[in-house]
């Protein structure tokens, strides 16, 4: 589980690397292991084949000076070639003759003893002291007697040390040179993902040109798959919106028919009975409505076919939400905080006076009003702030909300006479200004639609707003006197610049 919950937390690359260090690791393992093995049994071998050679010669003088009556075998053992990584015994007749203290002969194995006695030449290596001898035994039978030899490992075993240390070390490296090709490889391996990930990315922008560019053999059908699928998209996304467009301007013209008979039959109403007149009501408010459903429709065709135009002004934050208010929602108080009022804008007043009407009437219908108009500055923006009275939005709502077509599920608002366009609408409006829409809580309760707009000559989204030329300079005078009013709509200044 910890290892499936682990390949869950890395990444593609990440996984081709680790993968990558493991097998190198291993196999680098492995490779040492039979290395080391082969180096150590061909160098325990030649030791042992060299002091074999070395033990029957000397066997064969001490032999030939046994032989003599006088021998002094003691004497003899110090003549014979020798270190002191080894030693010379010789066992005859229940004592031992020795030439060095290396080993006592308590400290031979029976083994070696037992088999020398019996008239076998014998090797064998035992531990002692935590160093490794190597002992032969010659058995000497012409003279009653056993010749024994026995040889320090000691250089031997730090060679291997030596050698297992540095294949540890070279094993280590390849791992990690391994884990630097896996990352080399991976790049590669992954860099069509990345690419086809950035070509999505721009589609689900709305760059819905973009196209994949196959340049390797393998990823072509991959590429057209990708490419045909964004054509369909394309062509679809192109008739959906011809489809809405031709809807739209087949019914303005019946719209235009029946609000022009509605327009005649309220010239003369006497006569006429109360259903009567309320059902001209009815019909009248029914045909504005269907007026402005038609209306949306239109908008948004042409913002899916990019031809959607904006008449940007340069006007100052502040001027322009009192104007709003005034047109909107007269009375309700109006928070401008610091010197966010004088910070200058590039809008399209229609539209973004579309915007703020939208977000007033689904207050009216939906939320209670609105309780408050705000703007603030950010860092690069200016934030407008438009709060209502009803219960909030829930944070899985917030982005649905501003969906074509999405209505209820949220708060109260799930009845309504819309049909789910005018925040779809208000979405479009701000994305053509650059900037963005969103909704928040409020202090205290209810929701807070939030607008920010990009300041004339600030960076938004990595590009620059160009001056929208002219207009500060005509309004300028206008807002001063504004801001030294001591009354605004619906609302007092306080000393912090807010009403």
């Amino acid at each position: 589980m910890k290892f499936l919950r682990l390949r869950r937390t890395l990444g593609l690359r990440a996984r081709v690397t680790v993968a990558f260090c493991i097998g190198t690791f291993f196999l680098a393992g492995v490779m040492a292991g039979v290395a080391y093995a082969l180096a150590h049994n061909y160098l325990l071998g030649e030791r042992e084949s060299s002091a074999k050679r070395q033990a029957f010669v000397d066997a064969r003088l001490v032999r030939s000076e046994l032989r003599s009556p006088d021998a002094d075998v003691t004497s003899f053992l110090g003549t014979l070639p020798s270190n002191s990584e080894s030693a010379s015994l010789v066992y005859r007749r229940g004592h031992w003759f020795g030439s060095s203290v290396l080993v006592a002969p308590s400290h031979l194995p029976p083994d070696l003893m037992n088999r020398a006695l019996a008239g076998q030449a014998a090797t064998q290596r035992f531990e002692q002291s935590g160093t490794t001898y190597l002992a032969v035994a010659v058995p000497l039978p012409s003279v009653s007697a056993v010749f024994v030899q026995v040889f320090s490992l000691r250089e031997l075993n730090s060679t291997l040390h030596i050698l297992s240390a540095s294949l540890a070390v070279a094993a280590v490296v390849t791992a990690l040179a391994g884990g630097l090709l896996g990352a080399w490889a991976s790049r590669l391996a992954v860099q069509p993902l990345r690419t086809v990930a950035a070509a999505a990315d721009e589609i689900a922008r709305g760059n819905l040109d973009t196209r994949l560019q196959a340049q390797d053999r393998d990823l072509i059908r991959l590429a057209k798959a990708f490419n045909a699928m964004v054509d369909a998209l394309q062509a679809r996304i192109a008739r959906d919106a011809r489809f809405a467009s031709d809807i739209s301007h087949e019914l303005r013209s019946p719209l235009t028919t029946l609000s022009a008979s509605l327009a005649v039959l309220e010239r003369d109403t006497s006569g006429w009975r109360d259903s009567q007149r309320q059902a001209l009501e009815l019909v009248k408010s029914e045909t504005a409505s269907f007026a402005r459903l038609v209306e949306d429709l239109l908008e948004i065709s042409r913002v899916d076919a990019g031809a959607a135009e904006t008449n940007l002004e340069e006007v100052f934050a502040g001027e322009f939400l009192c104007q709003v208010a005034a047109n909107l929602c007269p009375g309700v108080p109006i928070d401008i905080v610091g010197d966010a009022g004088r910070c200058v804008i590039g809008v399209d007043k229609r539209r973004m006076e579309r915007v703020f009407a939208n977000l007033v009437q689904n207050a009216d219908r939906y939320a209670g009003g609105v309780v408050r108009l705000g703007v603030r500055r950010d860092a690069h923006a200016v934030r407008f702030e438009v709060d209502d009275a009803g219960p909030g939005i829930p944070p899985a709502q917030r982005e649905r909300i501003f969906e074509r077509f999405a209505r209820g599920g949220h708060g109260h608002r799930a009845t309504g006479t819309g049909v789910g366009l005018g925040l779809a609408l208000a979405w479009e409006h701000v994305a053509l200004h650059r900037g963005r829409i969103w909704v928040e809580d409020r202090p205290g309760g209810g929701a807070r639609f939030v607008i920010s707009l990009p300041l004339v000559g600030e960076e938004s989204d990595g590009e620059r707003v160009p001056h929208a030329g002219g207009a500060v300079e005509r309004v300028r005078a206008g807002v001063d006197r504004l801001t030294r009013r001591s009354h605004l709509v619906g609302g007092t200044r306080r000393g912090d610049g807010s009403t």
